[in-house]
């Protein structure tokens, strides 16, 4: 008998969605049996059918959007921002897959033709995390999906629902229905999806903890491809601004924005100590302003509840480790709300701490580090494991080229928050943050592999070298 599962809304602690596990050896056997033929299908009717996806998500957004804001606790306003990049990623996508696995044709000797082609894996699994339970595993299966590989998908069990209406959705555009299949449940149904050996990938975005025992279960198994997108500790480091208010909204937006629940999110901030004071006064000033609020709250709120109590129980937790182990309290963290996920953001100074803890804190925790000077600012921000995101606020032209230089991070801005990504750009990070196969734009290349082909109609061959003499004594007349 299958499992039951159940989600439920952070912010009111209703239930908003229940279903069962799946059987995740059923599900790749329909994608296994449907890949070829969608494969088959030429590259102008997946993109037709992947823009008719657009068109129905657009005929839909309203409910999506309303979805993931009761599922995930996120503003309405942010919720609509996700719907909005879900169908941006499809003509993104067809412009990546054109410039990054097209066809390209050289020519060859004796007439010959090269070719380079690229073909898809077959059945790629998708294991999406709950922080955008749409747009995230979207910006795997479209492009997946253009490149002709089916896909098994498996939200995270804290956000099943918007999993299953994305799939819903691209069933009613035309995507054949064992093209695209859903996998409902926990770690166990995750672990057996991953392990299936007819799944040609695995496309992860999620936890460094979980993202390591992937890459390690299959480390003997170069065949199958990973993409691991395993989120940061991300730095922010600030210097020398006249305009202080604009650094501190830069800081509050990369820090709090989505309850600081985005891989992008900055968990450290790197201050010069002549600007420490008065920068994060400011910061605390515009944090203490802030409205955290349920999603459909009026005014609308900057942050909804973290995704659950246990999330919430575990940032608490550690701003008190933080606070009992050197770190100086200038924002509490505040429970608000008995019984549900909410959490005022926080701030807190750990300059004195003897050894800070280099662990994602999957929220709106900011911690402060004072430097002396610019070289300690770049040796503080590389001083993690992870290297996802990193800003620089404030600073010269030539400082700033120096951080860029310097900096361990996939993406790297300046006077811009830690979370401004694209999806026109490549999205990844080095470290433990990811294993080198940025997703967003450049998706297109995990998603296929490339094929050359040298090619000529009629066969034509000679030795010119290394053979004997024909021996004519022994023919005949």
């Amino acid at each position: 008998m299958s499992a039951a599962l159940t989600s439920f809304e952070p912010a009111t602690g209703e239930l908003l969605w229940q279903g069962t596990a799946s059987d995740v050896a059923t599900e790749v056997a329909r994608a296994c049996a449907a890949w070829p033929r969608w494969a088959a299908q030429p590259i102008a009717y997946r993109i037709e059918t992947l823009r008719r996806f657009v068109n129905v998500v657009r005929a839909n957004e309203e409910a999506l959007a309303d979805l993931i804001a009761r599922e995930t606790g996120k503003p309405l306003w942010d919720a609509r921002t996700e719907v909005t990049a879900v169908m941006n990623k499809v003509d993104i996508s067809v412009a990546a897959f054109s410039e990054r696995t097209g066809q390209r044709r050289l020519e060859a000797a004796m007439g010959a033709r090269q070719s380079v082609r690229h073909k898809p894996h077959g059945v790629m699994a998708v294991l999406g995390p709950y922080n955008f339970p749409a747009h995230l595993p979207n910006g795997h299966i479209v492009p997946a999906l253009l490149a002709g590989n089916a896909v098994v998908f498996k939200p995270s069990e804290k956000t099943p629902a918007v999993g299953e209406m994305l799939v819903r959705l691209y069933h009613e555009a035309g995507v054949p229905e064992d093209a695209v299949r859903l996998v409902l449940g926990g770690p166990d149904e995750g672990k057996a999806l991953a392990a299936h050996p007819d799944v040609g990938g695995i496309l992860f975005t999620g936890s460094a903890q979980t993202g390591i025992a992937i890459n390690r279960q299959f480390a003997a198994n170069p065949g199958k491809i990973l993409a691991l997108e395993m989120g940061g500790n991300n730095p922010i480091v600030a210097w020398d601004t006249a305009d202080v208010p604009s650094a501190a909204t830069l800081i509050v937006q990369s820090a709090f924005l989505s309850s600081g629940q985005r891989c992008t999110a900055a968990s450290r901030l790197i201050v010069k100590d002549e600007l420490a004071d008065t920068l994060v006064g400011e910061v605390k000033k515009l944090a203490d302003r802030l409205i955290v609020d349920h999603p459909h709250a009026d005014p609308a709120p900057y942050m909804g509840p973290v995704i659950d109590n246990q999330a919430a129980d575990q940032l608490t937790e550690s701003f008190l480790y933080l606070m009992s182990n050197g770190g100086k309290p200038i924002k509490h963290m505040v429970r608000t709300t008995k019984g549900l996920p909410f959490v005022t953001p926080a701030i807190i100074d750990v300059t004195a701490m003897a050894e800070r803890p280099d662990i994602e804190l999957f929220g709106p925790l900011l911690q402060v580090v004072r430097v002396p000077d610019f070289e300690s600012a770049i040796r503080e921000a590389n001083n993690t494991r992870y290297g996802l995101s990193a800003a620089l606020i404030g600073g010269s032209p030539e400082q700033y080229n120096q951080f860029w230089a310097n900096i361990r991070a996939g993406i790297v801005n300046w006077n811009r928050p830690t979370n401004g990504a694209s999806s026109s750009a490549p999205f990844g990070g080095v470290g433990i943050s990811g294993n080198h196969r940025p997703s967003a734009y450049y998706a297109a290349d995990y998603c296929a592999y490339p094929v050359v082909s040298v090619e000529i109609e009629q066969p034509r061959a000679s030795i010119g070298v290394g053979l004997k003499d024909i021996d004519t004594s022994t023919m005949g007349d």
